[in-house]
């Protein structure tokens, strides 16, 4: 493994000084002494990210299972694996998917150019992603909140086009957050201590927020205080880095827009959605990103519209806007509000709340009843143009039942049984297959972290499972020390993203032929159950593979679960890929089919010439 020993890449610039690290069984302590304005002499910070004692990981991953070398065997008569070069400095910050220059060939009408577009297949990169020179691991949580190493994100634009604003400020060599926003320059903690006046954030009931054109995700990183879980999302646009500060920070974000087509999380999943100052104009295309907001809201649950138009009588000098626009523009959002049968539960200064009902009982006697969507598969959402009716609720037969099941506090809801289940809506899962998948999956992270020791310690802050199934993987490391990403691939047989969302976690909709909608190295930890083997037949396991390391950090790992066959097929690949690996058997022997793969992806920068043999 290429260790940061004194190669000179982890040279601190300006007031910070020279980073000392020293490498331990592939994770390692990273020491820094930093000198910021306004922090004082000597203040200095040291990030342990692991212990000595872990060195049951063992350097390169060069453990040995209980019948010597790795369970399961390459064929080596195939050769010499290929292996893969560092694709040009240009690409250290490639998002396939959200590329500029492919986007400037698309309309701009309803924000189409900022949408997924891919490559076709011949434009694919075959290279690896580099990291930029001097990148270094993120602070540990909660640390990383506050402040991003310069090197990892050198990006100053927001610096100076929201220094008003408190959004984040450039000190010696790292970024800091202060927690200010576009419309909470007092900071994030006294805007979410106001909503908290409406909204149950201190009791559990509150716990996914979905937060629409986030900027650095100050609102989503504050929240955890509350044990709120917000998935934030922002384009890839002119505001450069803000989802990849957010990430780096260790806050739940995507590259994401309110576009044409539908959100990519299924009906019924967020028990709030919140814009503060986003830039979405509202009153648009007949209400449409307003009942878009409704299809992904619980029944009971609530939106926050923060910034203009609100109190636009008090502020439209400020907001060097017309009046009559401002007027008509909070006009509209009212009138689709009232159409949408959202009750009006607060507005004082800037900050307006809406409420979803409970169920559609209470929207009967309205005078006019809005075109209402064909009830069908509310998660077949992948790519589908963005409708302008409204979703109709889950059936109810009283007037004070909840459509869609009583909402359970967190962390009572994270292992009751979801009410999509209970109620029969996804056939083939009962309530026994649900609590047996709960049960098998606190093994097997039990037996995860027999191997990998730091697994919970909060070296991995950002975690990903990239076919989450009922959500069982990230309800069994629930910890405030780390998120899980619980992507649904679009292929799967049975959805079960809306029950993942039920149980108090966050998920997304994708198909991994595709690159994911994130900024390069922005993932600690991927889990991988099942994909390959899923995959098999519709694209090539080289490009998942790749699109994994452009994703995963340096030194970040990766655990693969699959049959042993294609496990070896894996492990051959990542062998060119410049990751150290390990096979070992299922934790009940070793006349289980199935296998797991541990990985670490090694440290190298752009411009390193390092062999992965």
């Amino acid at each position: 493994m290429a260790t940061k020993g004194n190669s000179g890449d982890h040279r601190s610039r300006g007031s910070m000084s020279i980073f000392i690290v020293i490498g331990l069984c592939g994770f390692f302590y990273i020491l820094g002494a930093w000198q910021r304005s306004g922090f004082g002499k000597g203040d200095s910070i040291a990030l342990e990210i692991t212990k000595q004692s872990d060195c049951s990981i063992l350097s390169n991953l060069n453990y040995e299972t209980h019948h010597g070398g790795d369970a399961g065997t390459v064929d080596e008569s195939e050769g010499e694996a290929k292996e893969f070069k560092p694709c040009d400095d240009r690409y250290i910050d490639y998002t396939p998917c959200q590329d500029q220059m492919r986007a400037m060939t698309f309309p701009r009408e309803n924000m189409n150019y900022r949408e997924r577009h891919c490559p076709p297949e011949e434009e694919k990169l075959h290279c690896l992603i580099p990291a930029p020179k001097g990148y270094v691991t993120p602070f540990p949580w909660p640390k990383s909140r506050d402040y991003v190493p310069y090197a990892n994100a050198p990006y100053k634009s927001l610096t100076v086009e929201k220094a008003v604003q408190n959004w984040i400020q450039y000190e010696g060599n790292v970024f800091r957050f202060p927690g200010g926003g576009t419309q909470f320059p007092q900071g994030a903690d006294a805007y979410i201590n106001q909503l908290a006046s409406v909204i149950p954030f201190d009791n559990g009931m509150v716990r996914t927020a979905l937060d629409t054109g986030c900027g650095v995700a100050s609102w989503g990183a504050y929240l955890f205080k509350k044990n709120v879980l917000a998935m934030s999302f922002a384009p890839r646009d002119s505001h450069e880095a803000q989802v990849q500060f957010a990430l780096e920070r260790g806050v739940p974000a995507v590259i994401g827009v309110l576009g044409t087509i539908k959100l990519p999380y299924p009906d019924r999943s967020f028990d709030m959605a919140h814009c503060s100052r986003c830039l979405i104009n509202w009153g648009s295309n007949d209400g449409m990103y307003m009942m878009e907001v409704d299809r992904v809201l619980r029944p009971g649950g609530y939106w926050v519209l923060s910034g203009p138009p609100i109190n636009w009588k008090v502020n439209y000098q400020a907001w060097q806007r017309p009046k009559e626009e401002l007027q008509e523009e909070q006009r509209k959002i009212e009138e689709i509000a009232k159409s949408l049968c959202w009750e009006k539960k607060h507005e004082k200064g800037e900050i307006a709340i809406w409420r979803k009902r409970i169920n559609y009982d209470n929207c009967r006697d309205q005078d006019s009843q809005p075109t209402m969507c064909e009830s069908g598969n509310g998660g077949n959402v992948w790519y589908k143009k963005m409708e302008g009716c409204v979703t109709p609720y889950p059936e109810t037969t009283s007037a004070d039942e909840n459509a869609g099941g009583e909402w359970k506090p967190f962390p009572e809801r994270l292992n009751a049984v979801p009410f999509r289940i209970s109620s029969g809506s996804i056939p083939g899962i009962s309530v026994e297959a649900y609590q047996e998948d709960n049960q098998s999956w606190k093994k097997h992270v039990n037996a995860y972290k027999r191997i990998n020791k730091i697994l919970d310690s909060g070296r991995y802050r950002n975690i990903m499972d990239m076919n989450a199934g009922l959500g069982s993987f990230a309800a069994a490391l629930e910890s405030p020390k780390l998120w899980v990403m619980n992507v649904m691939p679009t292929i799967v047989e049975k959805d079960t993203l809306g029950v993942i969302f039920e149980r108090g976690l966050i998920g997304i909709y994708h198909d991994w032929c595709e690159a994911f909608s994130t900024y390069p190295r922005t993932y600690d930890l991927i889990h991988a159950n099942g994909v390959f083997s899923l995959y098999k037949d519709r694209c090539d396991a080289e490009d998942i593979l790749l699109e994994m390391d452009r994703i995963l950090r340096p030194e970040g790992a990766v655990i693969f679960r699959d049959k042993a066959d294609v496990l070896i097929k894996v492990k051959r690949i990542v062998q060119g890929m410049r990751w150290n690996t390990k096979m070992v058997d299922h934790e009940d022997g070793p006349l289980v089919p199935e296998k797991i793969l541990f990985a670490v992806k090694q440290y190298w920068v752009a411009g390193q010439n390092v062999s992965s043999h």
